[in-house]
């Protein structure tokens, strides 16, 4: 099934002159917009390209990349403006509009601005500036000390807000930030802290003692699959035992294995800790 707004692996099935046709499957016949590229074509050959469905309803393929698929967030310029809206510059040759009921405040030309891509009722790909509508407050799958992926967004009394992986919202606060962040930047950041709410605290870099827990909680892992998955060690276990075996603090082994139960990894029980069986 074709994935309209994003890449797809298609296979050329005809060339005719300038006129590359891919095979859409159910989708029937796909004509590749960039006609300048089609040399670069060969029947029977598969390339990832971008399906989108044009002004005239039909389904076309691009090789360009462009700079957001739909589902994402990116900052983008406005290069135009018409009775139905705002044009953004997103690297294809036919510009991306925001209708006017997607737009928090009147947009203007020639600035940036946040959006996120959607497909509207047709399948056509459009942008809207109401992000909230789209991105979630309350985090799912996600863990304390995972690397995910941000784009800054907009400051608060706290700090700054920042998008994850195009779909949650998280906050950088003030006194841990130490660089110079931009609206719309993309920059790696890491989960520091998921609250009972399930809203979540970002930090842009983890420091050395959340580095040694999550490293000691990969060492513990290891070694249950590799004992039958059980160790007869637990957080009231001599210091110098759990150094013995793992190289680490007693203080760093309960705070891995405190992380490593909360994930359901492994059981704490009397005399040691057992691996959960999935």
């Amino acid at each position: 099934m074709i994935a309209f707004g994003k890449f797809n692996t298609l296979t050329v099935s005809n060339i005719q002159g300038h006129e590359v046709i891919f095979d859409g499957g159910e989708n029937g016949e796909i004509r590749l917009a960039d006609k300048n590229l089609a040399e670069s074509c060969r029947i029977g050959q598969q390339h990832p390209v971008f399906v989108f469905i044009d002004g005239n309803q039909q389904i076309q393929a691009s090789l360009i990349t462009p700079k957001a698929q739909v589902d994402e967030v990116a900052w983008l310029k406005v290069v135009s403006l018409s009775h139905a809206g705002a044009f953004l510059d997103w690297g294809l040759p036919k510009d991306l509009l925001v209708p006017f009921s997607e737009q928090k405040t009147k947009m203007v030309e020639g600035r940036y601005y946040l959006v996120r891509l959607f497909l509207d009722e047709s399948n056509r790909i459009a942008a809207s500036m109401l992000l909230e509508d789209f991105i979630q407050e309350q985090v799912y799958y996600l863990k304390e000390g995972q690397a995910v992926d941000l784009i800054i967004a907009d400051e608060t009394e706290l700090g700054v807000k920042a998008i994850i992986n195009h779909q949650y919202w998280g906050l950088l606060y003030k006194n841990e930030i130490f660089q110079p962040l931009e609206k719309g930047q993309k920059i790696p950041g890491f989960i520091k802290h998921v609250r009972p709410d399930n809203k979540v605290d970002l930090i842009l870099t983890q420091d050395k003692y959340t580095q040694q827990v999550n490293s000691a909680a990969t060492k513990i892992l290891s070694a249950l699959q590799k004992q039958a998955g059980y160790i007869a060690l637990t957080d009231k276990s001599p210091p110098e035992q759990i150094y013995q075996n793992f190289g680490i603090s007693k203080k760093i082994f309960k705070q891995a294995i405190g992380g490593l139960y909360k994930e359901r990894k492994i059981l704490i029980e009397a005399n040691g800790i057992r691996l959960v069986e999935k």
